[in-house]
């Protein structure tokens, strides 16, 4: 862990950001272990935490909504789970002052970058799950994403833009639109993505980039959205 990060303080920040005590300090390290600084990393962790969030933030969300159907869950759940939110969460709990890096990633500022700040999250939440169980998990989510869920967008809104770009355009009986890759950009570890969407019927085109080919496609997306004409008899 980061120099000024002994086990006791991490114990006392767990205790007052997540409101847990291990059992089993061990995981708690494992699960703050970038593989850049060991052999025994947080990989396999962030696996299982990624299934305990997301079956957590499920039933978080089944309990609050009666009446939602299974679309509007999935979406409300894809937009508390993502990577942003959880590098979000992450930095608000300050994990990134916690995390064990190599060398490499420590000059680089990897403990401010948003995938390791979520897989470690992840990773502490698979920790908790084997250290104490699910219903303990569960708790957590609750405590540090519950807060979340009275700041949920409306569930069309939570469509993503090219979802809502493809209805839009079927809703006008037009063709779907085409994404082109047209650069990438930077190193392995840290690419750009530059996409374009046209919708060639109406004539329009947009251009965006993103830190993955799907990003950009949703940013295009959201900006040909921008531009669709209000009336949509209008095809041209």
């Amino acid at each position: 862990m980061n120099a000024h990060s002994t086990a006791e303080a991490t114990s006392a920040w767990m205790q007052r950001s997540f409101g847990y005590d291990f059992r089993e300090p061990a995981l708690c390290s494992v699960a703050l272990t970038h593989r850049s600084a060991a052999s025994q990393h947080n990989e396999r962790l962030e696996f299982l935490g990624d299934s305990v969030l997301n079956c957590a933030v499920a039933r978080m969300l089944f309990d609050a909504d009666p009446l939602a159907d299974e679309g509007a869950l999935s979406r409300q759940r894809a937009s508390l789970v993502s990577g942003e939110i959880l590098a979000e969460i992450a930095a608000e709990l300050g994990v990134g002052e916690h995390l064990r890096l190599g060398s490499g990633e420590l000059k680089s500022g990897g403990f401010r970058r948003a995938s390791i700040l979520a897989d470690a999250l992840e990773a502490i939440l698979g920790a908790i799950f084997l250290d104490s169980g699910f219903d303990a998990a569960a708790a957590v989510v609750q405590r540090i994403i519950g807060p979340r869920l009275s700041g949920l967008a409306s569930v069309s809104v939570l469509k993503d833009p090219k979802t809502r770009l493809q209805e839009a355009l079927q809703g006008r009986g037009l063709a779907l639109p085409l994404y082109t890759l047209t650069g990438v950009a930077g190193e392995a570890h840290a690419q750009t993505f530059t996409v374009d969407c046209e919708v060639t019927a109406l004539q329009l085109r947009a251009t965006a980039s993103g830190g993955s080919r799907r990003r950009a496609e949703q940013l295009a997306a959201e900006r040909v959205l921008a531009e669709l004409p209000a009336d949509p008899r209008i095809r041209s």
